[in-house]
């Protein structure tokens, strides 16, 4: 019996591992020096440049934050950085690295987010996806998520796949989320360009458990760092403000056969392992906000179970929602303080 409840223990721990197995070469991509492609966007004085020009850093202090941007638009895209989060207490920061053309379209924006919210010394990181579409903020799709490790210890790939027909977020090679465009959507499918931004900021009125735990300036300056850049669209000048270019239409071809267009069996496996396991919140499952769901959702009945009506996960004493572990890895997951939404 021990035998067997090793070999068992041991297949748990492999899939686990083969799920969510970091392996940058399976998206082939080519990385660029930051002043290929990007400028300041604020706080410049808080952002570090390392001398080969392919690594920067963010700071956070009590006078500002910092950011910068794409120093072009695209019209569709793979966008991605290698990203280290700050450590220790971190509550009520913001680090997002998303696509948006807020800039130009100011009533009818287009935007795909990432959005780190923040910890409490110990806790878990927090974060979400979103995504606009003609400036709705009353209809973004935001899904909330924990992380399967601690991204303050080392840098991992996150990464925004926006093509004419779908969109997929990344965390180092494995798919977290999936939009297949459909007609029904309408407007509400990014179809304007946009560039692609990092930023980190104070959002002590809502990142952390809704504005609960707010920014200490005491573990100041709050640092998040990006290597490894990748801009991989059709890029046009912000100043033409061309919502349809047809020269890029060899470009979207390009995208829509690369390898990061195209989900395998064994990554949709891996996304839908992620998706089970560390999404806390759908705006699919939000029966208030939305009495019908969005034309994009698919709605899996037996999912739909641990959900509430507000979209958030149900949660009792006796759920837990990680795979079982070795002894090693549930001393790690302890120091690094798994917990459920309050």
């Amino acid at each position: 019996m021990d035998f067997i409840r090793k070999k068992i223990c041991l297949s748990v721990f492999l899939f686990f591992h083969v799920c969510f197995i970091t392996a940058d070469a399976a998206l082939n991509v080519s990385t660029i020096p930051f002043s290929d492609g990007f400028s300041h966007l604020f706080g410049e004085g808080n952002i570090l440049h390392a001398t080969d020009d392919k690594s920067l850093q963010l700071h956070l202090n009590q006078r500002t934050g910092s950011g910068f941007k794409s120093s072009d638009l695209y019209t569709h895209g793979f966008f991605s950085a290698k990203i280290k989060l700050p450590s220790d207490y971190t509550a009520g920061i913001v680090v997002a690295f998303y696509t948006t053309n807020g800039d130009l379209f100011t009533k009818t924006h287009d935007e795909l987010d990432f959005e780190f919210l923040g910890s409490i010394r110990g806790k878990a990181w927090r974060f979400q996806t979103n995504m606009y579409g003609n400036g709705s903020t009353s209809r973004g799709r935001e899904e909330r998520y924990y992380l399967w490790f601690d991204p303050s210890k080392e840098f991992h790939r996150y990464s925004i796949l926006w093509t004419i027909k779908n969109i997929i977020f990344y965390i180092d090679d494995v798919p977290i989320r999936e939009i297949v465009r459909n007609d029904a959507m309408g407007g509400d499918y990014p179809s304007k360009p946009m560039g692609l931004y990092a930023t980190i900021w104070d959002a002590s009125d809502w990142a952390t458990s809704g504005g609960k735990y707010k920014t200490n300036y005491k573990y100041a300056p709050f640092i998040a760092e990006f290597t490894d850049l990748v801009l991989n669209g059709c890029a046009m000048d912000p100043l033409e403000q061309v919502v349809n270019n047809p020269s890029c239409d060899e470009k979207d071809d390009e995208l829509q056969k690369a390898d990061f267009s195209r989900i395998t069996p064994r990554q949709r496996m891996a996304m839908k392992r992620f998706r089970s396991k560390y999404m806390y919140y759908s705006y699919c499952y939000d029966s208030l906000r939305y009495s019908v769901p969005p034309p994009e959702c698919e709605i899996d009945p037996i999912e739909q179970q641990h959900f509430k009506e507000t979209g958030r996960l149900k949660f009792n004493k006796h759920h837990h929602r990680h795979p079982k572990r070795t002894k090693s890895q549930v001393l790690d997951a302890r120091n690094y303080g798994n917990q459920d939404e309050e």
